[in-house]
């Protein structure tokens, strides 16, 4: 079994800061792309940011310059530096990541969620 476990979320102000860890345990072979989605109340998830296994990111328009993905292959983690928060960034923060758990078997993994609130 595999899990992701988010942590880092949070309370803080406008123009605050928060970053965002996501660490995969368990029967893990291989891990390739890793991404952060959002849900705010009463609207779908969406996309905030991916990083490839080679290190390619990309992020949504309204995240761009102040959100930054990375990934440590070595800890199974990625990260979410959030930077310049605005209320309209408050949502619950889901981790994605694609893992192999033998060769040639590869699925999709979600964590369950990280609660970042912007708020004065």
């Amino acid at each position: 079994q595999v899990q992701l476990v988010e942590s880092g979320g949070g309370l803080v102000q406008p123009g605050g800061s928060l970053r965002l860890s996501c660490l995969a345990s368990g029967s893990i072979f291989s891990i390739y792309g890793m991404g952060w989605y959002r849900e705010a109340p009463g609207k779908q998830r969406e996309l905030v940011a991916v990083i490839s296994s080679g290190g390619t990111t990309n992020y949504r328009d309204s995240v761009k310059g102040r959100f930054t993905i990375s990934r440590d292959n070595a800890k199974n983690t990625v990260y979410l530096q959030t930077t310049s928060l605005n209320p309209e960034d408050t949502a619950v923060y889901y981790c994605t990541m694609g893992i192999a758990t033998r060769p040639g078997q590869i699925r999709d993994y979600w964590g369950q969620g990280t609660q970042v609130t912007v708020s004065s």
